[in-house]
């Protein structure tokens, strides 16, 4: 058995959550024997990661949570205006590198929010958390502005999305293999999966 250790970063309540149940599930699936110890989870608004200074004051923080001993992994929706995942995505990732260079780190940008990849693998979550027995993907999940909402359109009157209850309960069961027909998410898991095999080698 490997214990690794992950910080992560991450902008929504949901996040706080949901993203480490996502590395552990994805842990799982890449080497059953690996057991990932997310220690911290930073909780910062993607408006204050991208200003000047600030990105790398949260991978400070990250690192002394981990004691210097593990990696970070920093998860956030890619939604602003003009905004472009391979674009900013290389960008802030230099500069998280630069601020730790002695640690692996990985940055992810959810096309245009987390829950697009719930909307991706919309079948797979018929009849969970009060969405209907025959859900189906909307085309194109990942141009949604508005995937909160897209889920919320989906449930009884008088239920809505919630970030803080759902956005955990959906990550533990839904569908990765559907979820990676969305680009981002493919990304996600190739960042995760990468991420956990140089923390195994160190």
């Amino acid at each position: 058995m490997t214990q690794v250790r992950l910080a992560a970063i991450v902008e929504g309540h949901g996040e706080v959550e949901a993203v480490p149940i996502l590395i552990r599930r994805i842990a799982k699936e890449f080497d059953p024997a690996t057991v990932v110890n997310v220690d911290s989870v930073l909780r910062v608004p993607a408006s204050c990661l991208r200003k000047n200074g600030e990105l790398e004051r949260q991978v400070e923080r990250a690192a002394r949570k981990i004691q210097a001993k593990g990696g970070i992994l920093i998860l956030i929706d890619c939604d602003w205006d003009e905004s472009c995942p391979a674009k900013d995505g290389p960008a802030l990732l230099e500069r998280a590198r630069k601020a730790r260079s002695d640690l692996p780190i990985s940055v992810v940008l959810a096309k245009k929010e987390y829950e697009s990849w719930f909307i991706a693998a919309a079948e797979s979550l018929r009849g969970r958390r009060g969405l209907p027995p025959d859900l189906s993907p909307a085309p194109s999940p990942e141009e949604i502005r508005g995937a909160k909402e897209w889920l919320s359109r989906q449930l009884p009157p008088g239920r809505c999305y919630s970030a803080t209850i759902d956005q955990p309960a959906l990550t533990e069961v839904f569908d990765m293999k559907m979820a990676r027909g969305a680009d981002s998410f493919d990304k996600c898991y190739r960042e995760i999966t990468g991420l956990l095999k140089r923390l195994q080698q160190e």
